[in-house]
């Protein structure tokens, strides 16, 4: 026997009438009328082939055929209640799996340091990280949102802006001993530069800086080229170069002198950090709670 929703509506309401036990109440509690109740049960009888009821002006009784349906349907009737209820509390309770779609950067140096916090906030939510170098196909891999710095793709996802930062030019306390600290932008060229390859075009990405509006490329060069964010940051710390990064999440190594900003007064690029997720109507509440938490989190680590 073939199923659809007519099918479902049909035992509904057979189910209704059991349960409140007339035709009158349970048309009430359905919101039809007695006739559309009494038609409902009428096609679930011709359609299973079976009276299902005793019919009275006193009393309805369920036919022997009509209790054993009642028993096979009434849990399956109840889990789909359930399934529903639990579904609706989506809306309001943080709980499930949570799968988020991050760049290296954003993921080791803004957000790991807090992920327990929001763990214990939310116990009932268990949290999946994935780091990858471009944002992919948000909905066809199976992401609920994702947090990445730059321009949000031309897409149907919704693009929230959490902050922006700016790139600061850097290197560690022995690299300035040992090499010199340069004084202007030129003067990288005598310098290693630890270059990062493009996840777009393959290639070294390019140092830009700003000083009065004048935008002024510089062409660095290093032996060193690496993939991500977190190769590039230990490399720099160990002194093997001067490193272009985000100035967010290299404050505290700024802040304990692990890392010396070079070039202050010479404005590198701005990147945008958004929040990304398939739809504005109602997104679940495990989503919203994590962009909240991402935003009280950046204002944190901004005070």
């Amino acid at each position: 026997m073939s199923f659809d929703g007519r099918l479902l509506s049909n035992v509904s309401v057979l189910a209704a009438i059991v349960e409140s036990g007339s035709f009158a109440r349970a048309a009430q509690a359905l919101g039809l009328s007695p006739s559309g109740v009494s038609r409902a049960m009428g096609r679930l009888e011709s359609r299973i082939g079976v009276r299902l009821l005793d019919r009275t002006t006193r009393s309805v009784m369920l036919t022997d055929e009509g209790r054993q349906l009642y028993e096979e349907i009434g849990p399956l009737l109840a889990g789909i209640g359930d399934a529903v209820t639990l579904t609706a509390g989506a809306s309001a309770a943080v709980r499930g799996r949570l799968r988020v779609n991050v760049d290296s950067f954003f993921s080791r140096r803004m957000l790991a340091p807090h992920v327990a916090k929001f763990l214990e906030r939310y116990p009932e939510l268990s949290l999946e990280l994935v780091t990858r170098d471009q944002l992919g196909d948000l909905v066809a891999d199976g992401f609920d949102i994702a947090v990445r710095f730059g321009q949000p793709p031309s897409s149907s996802l919704i693009a929230r802006k959490l902050m922006e930062t700016r790139t600061v030019t850097v290197a560690s306390p022995a690299y300035i001993r040992k090499h010199g600290r340069p004084e202007a932008p030129a003067d990288l060229a005598g310098h290693d530069c630890i270059q990062m390859r493009s996840p777009v075009t393959g290639q070294p990405l390019e140092w830009e800086y700003k000083i009065s509006r004048r935008i002024t490329p510089v062409k660095t060069t290093g032996r060193l080229l690496v993939t991500d964010f977190g190769t590039m940051l230990g490399a720099c710390l160990a002194g093997a170069g001067i490193a272009r990064m985000k100035a967010s999440g290299v404050q505290d190594l700024l802040g304990k002198g692990r890392l010396v900003e070079l070039l202050p007064e010479w404005t590198g690029e701005t990147y945008m950090l958004y929040a990304l997720y398939p739809s504005r109507h109602l997104p679940a509440a495990k989503v919203r709670a994590f962009i909240d938490f991402v935003i009280e989190i950046l204002d944190t680590d901004a005070a």
